[in-house]
């Protein structure tokens, strides 16, 4: 685990946090200017920014769910998974703590609360985690995929989600996003919600990720860098057929040896 790799990680979360539950503050202090649809194009587009910006060090899990998901799959070491978490969770603390200080409380901070039933919201959050996951783990381990559509289809994803399922569930599919507000806004109800649900969604999801995939699409055993293959500077001529899947290998071992 190096330096890089959790700043990385705390950066990415941080800006999760501070953009997604900012617009939710200032949706409500600005009377709904942001609207409904805004809030959840705001929380995709800053989960694609992040990827694009800190994929290529961290992997841009962001999300304790996904850390654990790759883990429990073994493409993430176990020893490295307290300290994501322990990025991710600073990143989200220090967000909420710094939209306090611009913005106050309002909104509760932004905080995920189920509307009606918990077990509802709870069904929610494992269904949206389940196909977040789902799509992570296809652009995580497709040689086909390039890191620009991985970034735009991830984003997507959370923007879509959050969209339809945020009145019912608050659609967090990430304790992290839900842990900022409720630790300095002080709103702890229901907020176990929040890390049961994204947590067996994102485990289910990548198990039905690695089943649906064919041999020739599962990543390398140790990967540390799910989102890694965003490349930064083009290629002359797009890699076909054989010669894009060896050009991918080489980055999968890298990532092995880093760790």
């Amino acid at each position: 685990m190096t330096p890089r790799r959790f700043v990385s990680e705390m950066i990415g979360t941080f800006g999760l946090v501070f953009a997604g539950t900012g617009a939710i503050m200032i949706d409500e202090i600005s009377g709904g200017q942001v609207t409904h649809v805004g809030i959840g194009l705001t929380f995709g587009l800053i989960v694609a920014a992040m990827i694009y910006a800190t994929g290529h060090i961290s992997g841009a899990h962001i999300n304790p769910a996904v850390t654990l998901a790759f883990a429990l799959a073994r493409q993430f070491p176990w020893r490295e998974t307290p300290f994501y978490w322990t990025a991710q969770l600073g990143g989200a603390a220090l967000a909420s703590l710094a939209l306090l200080g611009l913005l106050g409380d309002a909104a509760g901070m932004g905080a995920t609360m189920p509307a009606g039933e918990a077990w509802r919201s709870l069904g929610l959050e494992i269904a949206l985690t389940f196909f977040l996951m789902f799509v992570i783990m296809a652009m995580a381990t497709d040689v086909r995929a390039m890191g620009q559509a991985a970034a735009l289809a991830i984003g997507a994803t959370v923007a879509l989600e959050a969209i339809f399922a945020g009145p019912i569930s608050g659609a967090s599919m990430n304790p992290a996003r839900s842990f900022g507000p409720a630790l300095v806004g002080g709103a702890w109800a229901f907020h176990w919600i929040y890390w049961v649900g994204p947590m067996i969604g994102a485990a289910a999801g990548i198990m039905a990720a690695a089943a649906a995939a064919p041999a020739n699409r599962t990543a390398a055993a140790g990967a540390v860098r799910p989102m890694q293959a965003i490349p930064r500077t083009p290629p002359s001529s797009p890699p076909t057929g054989a010669s894009a899947r060896t050009s991918t290998t080489p980055t999968m071992s890298l990532a092995r040896a880093t760790t």
